[in-house]
């Protein structure tokens, strides 16, 4: 059965201070049946309080501190494992069962590729060491293309699987490969979905953030209709922010896209 879930980064910004305390307010007002949890590199100075508050809530997916990506774009993959291990072990203590990954990020995105790939099988080790499964999201890149680097991930590690991102395969003007029978190896491989618009142009950088659903042009009636196809069982996540500079939530802008969603898989 597919869950709609509210990512905690469209909820839990710098404008509200990070503060995960305020999940128990926030969540109630939302119409979602469970929680994506973003974790901040910051928070693992504050990891026992954490947990507490994530135990509260049913938070099935559970997206990785985006640095470990950086630091393996960089080199460091020593860094990058020791912050893995942490967030799976959080993961698994609030009792998460899926990962996303940024695999790749920051300034050197996947600048040296061949770093990024030949890290997976040590991280996806620790997931399975957790329990957990983990994903790769095709996140933004400044050299090639995602969809070049799953295919090339795909190859070499056939039973790896994706976390699916709207925006990011539309900021890469790939939202149509999705739908080729070509790349039916993509479908196949799919756990996880995020849910996002864009209203920018092919590789936008100055508009790539995460917009509510029917804030840009992405095609969701054409998407949808794709996935109720394939027969997608897993779940959606809804990332677009919905804070304003005051910290304060638009419930009704957030509520608009998990209602959404909730209609379009449930035709």
């Amino acid at each position: 059965m597919n869950r709609i879930l509210c990512s905690t980064g469209a909820i839990i910004t710098r404008r509200n201070n990070r503060d995960y305390k305020l999940l128990h307010s926030i969540v109630p007002q939302l119409h979602c049946d469970a929680l994506e949890f973003m974790m901040y590199e910051s928070w693992h100075e504050c990891i026992e309080p954490l947990q507490a508050v994530l135990c509260d809530f049913d938070v099935p997916v559970f997206h990785m501190t985006k640095q470990i990506g950086e630091y393996i774009s960089q080199g460091d993959i020593a860094a990058a494992t020791t912050l893995f291990r942490a967030d799976c072990q959080l993961a698994a203590a609030i009792h998460a069962k899926l990962l996303v990954l940024h695999l790749w990020s920051g300034r050197a995105s996947d600048q040296h590729i061949e770093r990024n790939i030949a890290a997976y099988p040590v991280l996806r080790d620790v997931a399975e060491e957790h329990g957990l499964l983990l994903t790769v999201e095709n996140v933004l890149c400044n050299t090639q293309d995602p969809l070049t680097h799953m295919r090339t991930l795909a190859e070499q590690y056939p039973d790896i699987r994706f976390t699916f991102d709207t925006k990011m395969a539309a900021f890469h003007s790939q939202m149509d490969a999705l739908y080729k029978p070509e790349n039916a190896w993509l479908a196949e491989r799919i756990a996880h979905f995020h849910v996002n618009d864009y209203a920018g142009g092919h590789m936008d950088w100055t508009n790539f953030s995460a917009k509510a659903l029917g804030r840009g042009h992405v095609d969701f009636a054409r998407f949808f209709a794709f996935v109720r196809d394939i027969g997608y069982t897993g779940d959606f996540t809804c990332e677009g922010t919905a804070v304003n500079e005051d910290g304060s939530i638009r419930y009704d802008e957030m509520n608009n896209s998990l209602d959404w969603i909730r209609k379009e898989v449930s035709r």
